[in-house]
């Protein structure tokens, strides 16, 4: 038989809930020419996949303990057979015509090596949980769109990286690029490994129709400790080892600044202590991601300008999670 032209990554955590609308989902899918793997990262009794969901999975593996949705995607990575793979989480319905528009897109960008998916708010679909992932010069990555008006005329563009949560990469650019980084565990590597692919000179687009209808944070909670003490460390540790050259001492005291800023906005939410630790362990790891950085380094084929390009600089643009689109370019 030969081998699907895409593999399905699904990372699981206390997902039993979402699973089975995920796989309603996948069969209802246009295009069928694709395999899942599902791995589930230690979830506690009765809320890990059931058997029934464990038999719609091509492949499914339970991890013994959890190593962090960046590893288990990895490995997950290292199982799959398919031209294309596609991080999607559990928590992230695809529209029936979702995988057809994300193939179709590798028609349109054939020399495009990752791609985007337009996420909806469950909750409420008129608004939308993201397009695509931007990077503000300041150092400080967000969600374009989060939680504004979905608008009829939004087109496929150019994202800083796509999300992880609807995501798809060639597989052997993934591979090329070491995958996530696993010392993040989770948040911000799908940013840190979209940097890196920008410094090898490679292009992210946003697909318009490729949609998913997404709940977010359905595992760790948006302002639980968990997601505000890793997304806080590993902010840090995507600047120190991307952010190159002259516009690393450039943006560094604006990256501080911004940090502080953050700091105290996150204390008046009422999370400003497990937001120091964070910082204060970002801080410890310097060393090491400083020596990544160097490897990082070495492999970086844009120029600054056109680096520089991909951010986005006005403060406005991050205080309103902007959706932040660039103009589809040919090598």
């Amino acid at each position: 038989m030969a081998d699907p032209r895409v593999s399905i990554l699904i990372v699981a955590y206390k997902s039993r809930a979402h699973l089975p609308r995920l796989f309603d989902c996948l069969d209802a899918q246009t295009c069928r020419d694709f395999e899942t793997i599902l791995i589930d990262n230690a979830s506690p009794g009765g809320t890990d996949p059931d058997v029934a969901t464990q038999a719609r999975a091509t492949q499914f593996v339970a991890n013994a303990t959890n190593t962090g949705f960046a590893a288990a995607n990895n490995q997950a990575a290292n199982l799959a057979s398919g031209q294309w793979i596609i991080c999607l989480n559990p928590d992230a319905f695809p529209e029936p015509e979702w995988l057809e528009a994300l193939l179709a897109a590798t028609e349109r960008y054939r020399d495009v090596t990752a791609f985007g998916s337009t996420q909806i708010l469950d909750e409420d679909p008129t608004l939308l949980d993201g397009a695509g992932d931007v990077y503000h010069a300041f150092g400080i990555p967000f969600r374009g769109g989060y939680r504004k008006p979905w608008l009829s005329d939004l087109a496929d563009g150019q994202t800083f990286s796509p999300c992880a949560a609807a995501s798809m990469w060639r597989a052997d650019i993934f591979v090329q690029l070491g995958g996530y980084e696993e010392s993040y565990f989770c948040y911000c590597e799908d940013v840190d490994l979209g940097f890196r692919h920008r410094l090898a000179g490679g292009q992210a687009i946003q697909v318009k129709e490729a949609q998913v209808r997404h709940m977010g944070s359905a595992s760790s909670g948006r302002l639980s400790e968990f997601a505000v003490y890793h997304g806080t460390r590993n902010r840090l540790w995507t600047f120190i080892r991307n952010m190159p050259g002259a516009l690393f001492w450039l943006l560094l005291l604006p990256h501080l600044a911004a940090t502080l800023l953050l700091w105290a906005h996150t204390a008046w939410r009422g999370a400003g202590p497990v937001y120091g630790k964070g910082l204060a362990d970002g801080l410890k790891g310097w060393g090491r991601a400083w020596q990544a950085r160097k490897a990082i380094q070495a492999k970086r084929k844009v120029n600054l300008l056109n680096l520089a390009r991909q951010f986005a600089w006005s403060p406005l643009s991050l205080l309103k999670r902007a959706i932040v689109l660039r103009q589809i370019t040919r090598p």
